[in-house]
């Protein structure tokens, strides 16, 4: 299997990359079963979401899938799924953890979610509500020394 495409995740005042897919579990909850077509071996699941962490509460702001229409792959958005609201849903159905890679990548996996970046930050979810997060290190990068520059002084000349 092919490394999959992240989803976004917007997070305190940044856009992180997504390797878990919340969507998941709705889909499989829903009466009537919602396929999306693979337009790549990047992209089995057939859709990107875009997810927000507002309040404490899990979102699915955005949404890029594709379906077929009598043999037409065709572009949908968030309204396919959640039509009375369009511009964006409460993930209450999600319970488990999402992972969010950060840093340098360290050690590339050719399936799934399976890299390894330098951390990655998990957040916990219970029925959309955050309930704990946490940053795990897994090494350094080439590009790192262990060190951070967290403030410089600079002095002028005389």
């Amino acid at each position: 299997m092919t490394a999959q495409a992240a989803e976004a995740l917007i997070y305190k005042g940044e856009k992180l990359s997504l390797c878990t897919n919340p969507l998941g579990s709705y889909l499989e909850r829903v009466s009537s079963p919602i396929k999306f077509c693979a337009t790549s071996t990047a992209l089995w699941r057939g859709y990107i979401g875009t997810w927000t962490i507002e309040g404490g509460r899990l979102y699915l702001a955005k949404l890029r899938g594709y379906v077929d229409k009598d043999g037409i792959v065709d572009e949908v958005g968030l309204s396919y799924l959640f039509p009375d609201y369009p511009d964006g849903v409460f993930a209450h159905w999600y319970s488990g953890e999402l992972r969010c890679p950060m840093g340098e990548l360290l050690n590339y996996v050719h399936g799934g979610y399976g890299s390894t970046y330098e951390q990655d930050l998990f957040i916990e979810i219970e029925k959309g509500v955050v309930v704990n997060e946490r940053l795990v290190g897994n090494g350094l990068g080439k590009g790192g020394d262990g060190y951070v520059l967290g403030a410089m002084t600079t002095f002028g000349r005389d």
